[in-house]
This record gives C-alpha cells, structure tokens and sequence, in this order.
C-alpha cells in the first residue's frame, strides 16, 4: 500500500454527542476511537494534512446541535484539533456539502488521495467515500477507524433491522465492490504513512 506524501486524512463528526446511547443505542467497534486517534498521530508526525468535520444538525432535538454540549468533538479529537489544516462545517451527510469547500481546498492542496475515517460508518463515512470516489479521488477507508450503531427502518410493515456490524459490514462491501473505495485496516495505513513519510512541516 501506498500512502502519498499528501495524504489527507478526514476525521468525520467525532462529536461527544455520539456518546449518547439512550440518543443512539448500540454501537459496535469500541477501538474506533483509539484507531482514529492513532491515525491522528501518525498524519501529525509524518507531515500530512488532517482535515476535521464536523456536524452541525438542523433536526429538532439533535444532540448534535451546534448550540448543545454533544455538538463538541470527543477530547481525544479536540486535543489534537490545532493540528488540523481545514476544519469542515456541514449538515448533511457528505462532507463535501459543507463550509469551507472541500472539493476546493483539496485541489488547491493538489490533494488526490483521501482517508476517510469517523462516525457514522453507514451515513456519513460512506456518503462522504461515495462522493470522493465519483469525484476521481483514491479512498481509503479503514473500517476499524469507524463505528455505526444498529439502525432499523421505522416505521414499516416488515420491522427491518441491522445490526451496527451488518451495516459496517454492507459499508465495506458497498465501497469496495462498488468501485468507490479501498477498505484498509489502521494498522496498514499506520505502517505505510511511517515507512514513506515526507519531512514534517516545521512551524
């Protein structure tokens, strides 16, 4: 695997407000932080741009509402967050739909390789890969850097439901046979960014 030397890694919607089972109820992948924030690290050390998103719900109730205490990224995020090259707004599920313009400012960096990380695995991190892959972009996604939560379709007559790791599970399938994305493990990405890592920038 190669990891270019602009590389940009998206950190999607990791917000306290994901914390909230009673909002969202279970969740699978409990190292998805740990992943996320071992990616984090290596982007940082080996030069690479981070790119922060973040979600700001027009929903009533939300607890993803940007005047609540959920809307907040998780620490482990906001610690690192003065690392990051662009910070992205939005409030849909692509983060390309957002301010500033992320199709821009990638281009403007001469940026074609993306790796697309965060929460949800199913909405967020898969509209966002669908969307970079159409646009010609390479996408990696380590699944592990992701969690969902079990999803049922309600109301209707059938009670359909998955489980967060059926809906990863159809994530990965979607992405990388659908010809969007090339679903990779952390560690992979961890030990290619490292093994060709650029000159870090220097303040």
């Amino acid at each position: 695997m190669e990891i270019a030397a602009n590389s940009a890694l998206l950190v999607i919607d990791v917000q306290q407000g994901f914390d909230d089972a009673d909002f969202w109820g279970p969740r699978n992948n409990p190292a998805a932080e740990e992943n996320i924030a071992a990616l984090m690290d290596a982007w940082q050390e080996t030069g690479r741009p981070l790119v922060l998103v973040q979600h700001a719900s027009r929903m009533a109730g939300s607890v993803l509402a940007p005047d609540g205490p959920g809307y907040a990224f998780k620490d482990f995020v906001a610690e690192r967050a003065d690392r990051a090259a662009l910070h992205v707004t939005k409030s849909v599920n692509s983060s390309f739909y957002g301010t500033p313009d992320l199709a821009d400012w990638l281009t403007a960096q001469g940026v074609g390789q993306l790796v697309i990380t965060g929460i949800q695995t199913n909405m967020c991190v898969e509209t966002t890969a669908r969307m970079a892959g159409n646009l010609g972009y390479e996408v990696l996604v380590p699944l592990d850097a992701t969690h969902t939560f079990d999803l049922a379709a309600e109301p209707g007559p059938d009670a359909l439901r998955l489980t967060a790791d059926q809906l990863a599970t159809a994530t990965a399938v979607n992405l990388q046979g659908g010809g969007f994305a090339r679903i990779v493990t952390t560690a992979q990405l961890v030990t290619a960014a490292r093994t060709a890592a650029p000159t870090p920038t220097r303040a």
